[in-house]
């Protein structure tokens, strides 16, 4: 009887670590710097959210960093990235639109994650976020937008000399199908992606 329940306890507890290795997701984020330029990202935790980073974070020409979702639990955000930043006087870009906005969030149930990369307050740098480390059942197409957009911007709507571009919706759907240009826009490809190793967001992708 005793060996029995013994078994029976042991095989509980082994479904109860399988189950929690099920849903345990470990989503590294990773932003790449391919710009010939410095990024200074700024990573800002949707309300409720705990803070991953700081506003510090410099990334050069070709610069990595890597910072860590808060465990198993969900979480979501923005990454924001800025130019020509000088504290205290602030930043050439970012601080304010126009701004190229990636979002971000993991975790949710059965370790859905969600991205997009938004151009719905404008545009400042070109970027992309790449999923890795994923199933290949798995819909985690690669979001946003590789081009440069202030170069091809219309001159009306040309921002700060030429660091910034606030188009219509329109003519960024056009230029960056895989973008959000408006508050109900989604992507042209569709993703339903779950557990992802690492999300990264890449300025100035090369592809």
């Amino acid at each position: 009887m005793k060996a029995s329940m013994a078994l029976t306890a042991l095989a509980l507890a082994v479904a109860a670590a399988s189950i929690s290795g099920a849903v345990a997701w470990t989503t590294t984020f990773t932003m790449h710097n391919l710009c010939p330029y410095p990024v200074w990202p700024l990573v800002t935790p949707n309300a409720g959210q705990p803070a991953i980073a700081d506003a510090s974070i410099r990334l050069d020409s070709n610069g990595l960093a890597s910072l860590a979702f808060p465990g198993a639990a969900a979480w979501s955000g923005r990454v924001v990235p800025r130019t020509g930043c000088s504290p205290p006087a602030g930043c050439v870009t970012g601080n304010a639109p126009p701004v190229t906005v990636a979002q971000v969030s993991v975790n949710s149930a059965g370790g859905l994650a969600e991205y997009s990369v938004s151009l719905v307050d404008g545009f400042n740098v070109p970027a992309t976020i790449t999923p890795h480390a994923f199933d290949a059942s798995q819909m985690c197409p690669v979001l946003g937008c590789a081009v440069d957009l202030n170069a091809a911007c219309p001159g009306g709507a040309r921002v700060g000399g030429g660091g910034g571009c606030m188009a219509s919706p329109q003519f960024f759907k056009e230029m960056c199908p895989e973008t959000r240009t408006t508050a109900t826009d989604v992507e042209a490809t569709p993703q339903k992606c779950f557990g992802p190793g690492e999300l990264k967001v890449v300025f100035c992708p090369t592809n």
